[in-house]
């Protein structure tokens, strides 16, 4: 049996309160929402009982965020694409930012099992002085469990139309890709951290973030590559590489506490289903 599950979120900032509404069809919503910074931010974790998809399955989720509100958005753990039956399976996010909105959208890491046919769509469209911190990180196989990635295919698809585009595919058939010293070098963990601005941000800060950023970058877990730039004056996007998934996340977690506490004075209050 597939399924076609959809989840749709509207986040809404009333009386100095970010509260949601959400309507799903299919085994895809999210838990109680908690206020662990204040009424202005509302965390929420994403839940998919059935655990995975497979081949066929589709997952779209939508997320809009009204003028001014503040959301956090997680989920509980990966999530997994398994072994293909013959069909694609897709995963498929759109995030809708109006005006001096701000989104967290920090899902766990995305397993790609062996032999899988996959896709992980997310796009986003941000309104002036809108902010997106969002990150990516995919797990090709599981090899400290002795489940390599050696057939299959994955595809990565990042996008704000206009702005920007990552489309990666990997195959699991590519050696050279997966391998070799210009591709993954061996590496079974890829992993993006993306701040996105409707508004340009001001080059004095982009400096100064992209700086504190390589400070904490040069004392990166063992086996950790990783670099930052500043692809255009609306972004910040940070990318590294691992061999397995952990070093990365607790890497990226650092990081994505040091922007959002330089970007908008806020602390790093992780999400209490991290520690779980």
């Amino acid at each position: 049996m597939t399924w076609h599950a959809k989840l749709a979120l509207n986040y809404a900032l009333q009386a100095d309160k970010t509260s949601v509404h959400f309507t799903h069809d299919g085994p895809l919503r999210i838990l109680k929402s908690l206020y662990p910074e204040g009424p202005g931010i509302c965390h929420n974790v994403l839940v998919h009982p059935p655990g995975g998809l497979v081949g066929g399955d589709v997952l779209d989720i939508d997320v809009e965020v009204e003028a001014g509100a503040h959301a956090l958005v997680t989920t509980p753990g990966a999530t997994r694409f398994y072994k293909s039956n013959g069909k694609q399976a897709l995963q498929r996010t759109k995030l809708k930012l109006l005006q001096g909105a701000r989104l967290e959208w920090l899902p766990l890491e995305a397993i790609a099992y062996n032999a899988c046919d996959a896709v992980n769509h997310l796009e986003f469209d941000l309104a002036e002085d809108a902010q997106l911190l969002t990150w990516d990180v995919t797990a090709l196989g599981l090899p400290l469990a002795a489940q390599p990635f050696e057939d299959g295919v994955f595809e990565q698809h990042i996008e704000w139309p206009g702005r920007f585009l990552e489309r990666g595919v990997v195959n699991a058939q590519d050696d050279l890709l997966l391998n070799g010293d210009l591709g993954l070098a061996g590496h079974r963990c890829l992993a993006s951290l993306i701040f996105a601005s409707g508004t340009p941000i001001a080059r004095a800060q982009r400096e100064a973030l992209l700086e504190a950023s390589h400070e904490l970058l040069g004392a990166a877990p063992e086996g950790v590559w990783s670099g930052v730039t500043s692809p255009n004056e609306n972004m910040l996007v940070l990318r590294g590489v691992s061999p397995v998934v952990e070093p990365v996340m607790i890497l990226w977690k650092k990081l994505w506490m040091l922007w959002r506490k330089e970007l908008w004075g806020l602390e790093g209050t992780a999400p209490r289903i991290w520690s779980m």
